[in-house]
């Protein structure tokens, strides 16, 4: 019995959601009024008003989506800005790294340029774009892309210049050309370098859309955040934190079954053991 209980494959879910629910449970009984002596403050009362409480908190992303359902239109500004982002900076980061990986002249000259940027603290960029693009979706998009872009174009530039020289040069010696390498060995062998990338940058893409609400927005669970910061109403922000992260979880699991139909030829962690 007690193997059964062990994680394994087959129960992996239900660890993951024990996990949670102790969780939830220790956050529960440290906050809740009356359940244990205050340990670090000086009353009962005084964690629950830093922490939140997580019964109030799942009571209120209760009421955002069965009973107001007032948080769908902030979400969907949220989760626009966030793919828009997400897109864009994967477009541009692919393009120019494979570009500058089959350029090796242009990466020299562009290099010391592109590794100012990439040490800028991008975060200090947003009070620029809302300067130049104003308070709109287009501010926050801005913002994501430059989270996303590095993340993918050095991926991108790293994957096809690991391609193996042997495998380029029985290519080339079997006829093929450029586009011929660009399709079906460069490509494919940076494949799996935007995949692992793209795991970090919806992560990142999410960060650039709250930060941005957060300075300046009418919309958006940010902008929801901010405004329960204002009140200090911990719980609403936990609330909104807890949405966002789901919704990141969500688009995450998106990229995992797009990569997993992509890649079918590449072999799974477990088969690699069999084999």
């Amino acid at each position: 019995m007690w193997s059964r209980l062990r994680p394994n494959p087959g129960n992996l879910r239900w660890w993951q959601a024990g996990v949670l629910l102790a969780v939830f449970g220790v956050w529960h009984v440290l906050t809740a009024p009356g359940l244990i002596p205050p340990l670090l403050f000086d009353n009962d009362r005084q964690a629950a008003f830093f922490f939140g409480e997580p019964l109030k908190i799942l009571a209120r992303i209760w009421n955002w989506f069965a009973i107001t359902r007032d948080i769908y239109g902030h979400l969907a500004v949220t989760l626009v800005e966030t793919v828009l982002a997400f897109g864009i900076g994967t477009l541009l980061g692919l393009a120019l790294g494979l570009w500058l990986a089959l350029s090796p002249l242009a990466a020299a000259i562009l290099d010391p340029y592109i590794k100012a940027l990439n040490s800028m603290p991008r975060v200090i960029l947003a009070p620029i774009f809302t300067v130049w693009f104003g308070l709109g979706v287009a501010s926050k998009v801005a913002l994501g892309v430059t989270l996303v872009f590095f993340i993918v174009f050095f991926n991108v530039y790293q994957g096809v210049r690991e391609v193996s020289p042997v495998v380029l040069a029985n290519a080339r010696m079997l006829g093929a050309d450029r586009r011929q390498l660009l399709r079906h060995v460069y490509l494919p062998s940076a494949t799996s370098w935007v995949f692992s990338s793209l795991h970090t940058s919806v992560g990142l893409a999410f960060v650039g859309a709250v930060v941005g609400e957060y300075l300046g927005s009418a919309r958006g669970v940010g902008y929801l955040i901010l405004q329960a910061e204002g009140t200090f109403d911990i719980n609403t922000v936990m609330a909104g934190i807890l949405v966002l992260t789901a919704f990141a979880l969500l688009l995450d699991a998106a990229v995992s079954r797009i990569e997993r139909s992509l890649m079918k030829w590449q072999p799974r962690a477990g088969e690699t053991e069999r084999l």
